[in-house]
């Protein structure tokens, strides 16, 4: 962490302003020194030592915030020093972006504490509630008392022994406003990879001789004519493209020995190093064991996805809104996965693959910033109360983007065991709901506050 000093009035520049609130002796200058790295505040167990605010500019994990500290607060104070103080964090309190309130887990919960919180209570929207000194787990466990102030759940820390100093700037990052918009999407690094897979003889290589205009792979109405997985370079609209055809692959009870067992390795091995798979059916026979298979190999990579139905030529007597139906109740894991009808053997419907799986592409490199993420997450979970096993309830205090392709989303909470799939799942779709995320499947981690990253 790296810092600067100066006497604040003003927020410094257009950096996110946070402020350091509470009553007297709870460590405000104690945590600003751990935070900026060095001491700045003059700290004694001297209540009212700190009587003008002090910044500090704090950096980490690449974002740069200002940190202020104030005076201990007197809300019934009546000497004129402790209104000069009062009216310092008011002013600190007005132009701050997120403000801190310390709490003392040591001597717990105090009438001074309830008359800060009265003054926060009308930017409770932009209050972290922190409670110092827990310097070891029997205090730690006890700061959960604090949460009676009503402004939400406390992080317990340790600002002179630098316990929970990490969680907490990663719960700034996520409370701050970021300059940038709320969504971008990632420079891809190298080649678009497309898998082409499904059963046997469903049209794979023939979707690929299309794509590519002319015939790179043995095409034969043979089940199994292709027992490698091949890959072919293409250039499309500029981006690096390489397609991989795969061999089919067969239900496991349905595998023989030696080259079909090869065969369904190498197709596995495909969708694994793949961005993007193309998952092909036949117009024919719809949704079979066999593609149920694929499917959840597809899934379970956290690959993105594009159902192909192929051979619709030969669909005389269905209707694209029946089969959209029949997909989407048989593949509900699904559900988020585009669906083309393609004939190959007429080259209807090809024109459609490649601009979608681009689309998907992007998708997998959207990342959302903190900020906006966390607004979204607050509202999800006001919608719909979290789990909760007897009185202890799941309590979410932050989350982040970690990864993209897949988009990989990490939520702190309270008990990750309290987590319930059918939660879950609930809070993928809002994800999708907000945010999109066509073609591709969310990979949601859920961790307890304090694990490691």
């Amino acid at each position: 962490m790296s810092m600067t000093l100066s006497q604040s009035g003003s927020k410094a520049g257009s950096r996110p302003a946070v402020a350091i609130v509470g009553r007297q002796n709870v460590g405000k200058s104690t945590l600003l020194n751990r935070l900026a790295g060095r001491r700045i505040a003059i700290v004694e167990d001297l209540p009212g030592t700190t009587r003008d605010r002090l910044s500090a500019s704090v950096s980490w994990l690449g974002r740069e915030f200002t940190l202020v500290d104030t005076g201990g607060v007197e809300a019934k104070g009546g000497s004129s020093f402790a209104q000069d103080i009062n009216r310092q964090v008011k002013t600190a309190i007005k132009e701050a972006d997120l403000i801190l309130f310390l709490v003392d887990a040591g001597e717990g919960l105090m009438p001074a504490d309830q008359d800060v919180a009265d003054m926060l209570r009308p930017a409770k929207e932009r209050v972290l509630l922190v409670a110092n000194k827990a310097d070891n787990n029997r205090l730690e466990m006890a700061a959960p008392e604090f949460a009676r102030l009503g402004l939400g759940s406390p992080i317990a820390i340790s600002a002179y022994h630098g316990r929970g100093i990490n969680d907490l700037l990663d719960a700034v990052l996520a409370r701050l406003p970021q300059a940038s918009s709320g969504i971008t999407v990632e420079q891809p690094a190298g080649s678009l990879k497309i898998a082409i897979v499904g059963r046997p003889n469903v049209g794979k290589s023939m979707i690929l001789n299309r794509l590519l205009g002319e015939e790179r792979v043995i095409v034969s109405p043979i089940p199994g004519t292709t027992r490698d997985a091949i890959d072919t370079i293409l250039d499309f609209e500029g981006q690096s493209v390489i397609l991989i055809d795969t061999a089919g692959i067969k239900r496991r009870g349905r595998q023989g020995g030696g080259v079909d067992k090869y065969s369904v390795i190498r197709s596995l091995e495909a969708i694994d190093r793949a961005d993007v798979a193309l998952l092909v059916l036949d117009a024919g026979e719809l949704v079979t064991a066999q593609d149920l298979h694929v499917a959840g190999y597809i899934q379970q990579a956290f690959k993105g996805v594009i159902i192909v139905v192929n051979k619709w030529d030969l669909a005389k007597t269905l209707n694209k809104n029946e089969v959209t139906r029949c997909l989407r109740a048989n593949l509900k894991f699904m559900r988020y996965a585009p669906i083309l009808f393609t004939s190959a053997r007429e080259g209807t419907g090809i024109a459609e693959i490649m601009p979608q799986a681009l689309k998907v592409y992007q998708e997998r490199l959207k990342r959302i910033n903190t900020a906006e993420l966390n607004s979204t997450v607050q509202q999800v979970i006001s919608a719909h109360t979290p789990p909760h096993k007897g009185n202890h309830i799941l309590k979410f205090l932050y989350a982040t983007q970690a990864e993209v392709n897949p988009p990989t989303f990490v939520f702190f909470v309270n008990d990750a065991h309290l987590m319930h799939f059918s939660y879950e799942r609930y809070l993928e779709n809002q994800l999708r709901r907000n945010f999109i995320f066509e073609g591709t499947p969310l990979r949601l981690i859920f961790k307890t506050r304090g694990e490691k990253k």
